[in-house]
């Protein structure tokens, strides 16, 4: 990369600190925006399409600019899904509700970003600032990596596997994923019904606090000390070893800031309901993408694929791993009662090198399965110097809870 593309995210709290304070206006924070995405974008390639006029918002972000996932309708722009069988496509004629909240919010769309091919596994042309020559991961490339440059302070996302979660661990910044159903997809080209959640990214999760509360209304719980958290660890076989020392050093650091960190003890669940996702995915991607799949030829292998093992996936197959979902959940949500949090690795390691794939979600597809939200925590890197992130998984429709042991975990490791 030739432009300084590393320069670091912007701190979304600073900003709307700053716009509280008069000491920067709506306009300068766009005109600021617009300059960092002129001067990196030809080499990051975050961005399908910008919003020349996108005017100005007032409520708790007051014109706080926001890219969104090319899955996620923008009145007047197109939604282009990465696909080629979008080419050309009209420009919504509303914005998705999600979309319509955030403006409510105060945030001001200021483009749409790069997702890959409807938002499965083929990727985009975006480059990962934070770990040049390595992928930004994906579907929510273009999000993660317009952040993780500092183009833009808060960025839209969806997960249906991995794709917020393991963006946000390769690229270096926090990202959030909403409990399932927690806000309407309307607006949004899914890809499977039982699992696709929204998500957000930011600098660090004291400014996914700050989101949070603007979107919710709930209360800033960064802006509080909270207690220290109760958390169960859990650590996969098969990490990296740079990812093991990682979660290994931050489970001390916080046992010895008071946190209590306990074992997460049935790994059995995790694996039931990770072999349950795929098969659910496949099966209701099938049906979701039934226009794609009657035009298979035209798209990726790997979209192909997916699509074509769900329409062979019976539908006995399918409510068998519902009912393993389901039962799995039960009992996370009984463990859980007595926890603020699951800790563990946001992904397998770094960053894969290269641009052909977008990396690993498996440690993401448990999660996401049972509808759980999930924040990663930035900040520790490999020896190579590669960002790696943790994931806080917490009870279902608790974002707020879960925010505040994040805030709290993000702060020790951090002191």
């Amino acid at each position: 990369m030739d432009r300084d593309v590393t320069a670091g995210p912007w701190s979304l709290r600073e900003l709307v600190g700053a716009l509280a304070a008069g000491d920067t206006t709506p306009a300068d924070a766009l005109a600021r925006s617009r300059a960092r995405i002129d001067e990196t974008e030809a080499d990051l390639r975050a961005w399908v399409v910008r919003d020349p006029a996108p005017g100005l918002a007032t409520g708790p972000l007051g014109g706080v600019p926001l890219g969104v996932k090319d899955i996620i309708d923008v009145a007047g722009l197109p939604t282009g899904c990465g696909s080629s069988l979008r080419a050309g496509a009209a420009p919504a004629a509303a914005d998705a509700a999600v979309v319509a909240a955030w403006r409510r919010a105060g945030a001001v769309p200021v483009g749409k970003t790069v997702t890959t091919e409807f938002a499965y596994f083929s990727p985009g042309p975006t480059r990962n600032p934070a770990a040049p020559g390595h992928t930004p991961g994906g579907s929510s490339s273009g999000s993660a990596a317009a952040v993780a440059a500092g183009q833009v302070p808060l960025a839209l996302g969806t997960q249906t596997a991995g794709s917020v979660t393991r963006p946000a661990s390769f690229c270096g910044v926090a990202s959030l994923v909403l409990t399932r159903g927690r806000l309407p997809m309307d607006g949004v080209a899914g890809l499977s019904p039982s699992l696709d959640s929204h998500g957000l990214y930011t600098a660090r999760v004291s400014d996914l606090a700050l989101a949070w509360s603007a979107l919710s209304g709930e209360p800033d719980v960064a802006a509080a000390a909270g207690r220290p958290p109760r958390l169960l660890v859990w650590t996969p076989a098969s990490l990296d070893a740079g990812m093991a020392d990682a979660l290994a050093a931050a489970r001390g650091r916080l046992a010895d800031a008071g946190a209590v960190v306990e074992d997460f003890p049935d790994e059995r669940l995790v694996t039931e309901v990770t072999a349950a996702h795929p098969v659910v995915m496949a099966y209701e991607a099938a049906r979701e993408r039934a226009d794609e799949l009657a035009v298979v030829s035209r798209l990726s292998e790997q979209l192909a694929r997916l699509l074509r093992t769900g329409a062979a996936t019976s539908r006995d197959d399918y409510e068998a791993a519902r009912r393993a979902v389901a039962e799995a959940g039960t009992r996370v949500a009984e463990l859980l009662a007595g926890y603020d949090a699951v800790l563990g690795p946001a992904a397998p390691g770094p960053a894969p090198t290269g641009l052909a794939a977008t990396g690993d979600p498996v440690l993401s597809r448990p999660w996401q399965a049972l509808g759980l939200p999930a924040a990663t925590v930035p900040g520790p890197r490999d020896a190579a110097g590669l960002p790696l992130g943790l994931q806080l998984v917490g009870r279902a429709r608790e974002e707020t809870a879960l925010l505040a042991a994040g805030c709290w975990v993000e702060a020790a490791l951090t002191r």
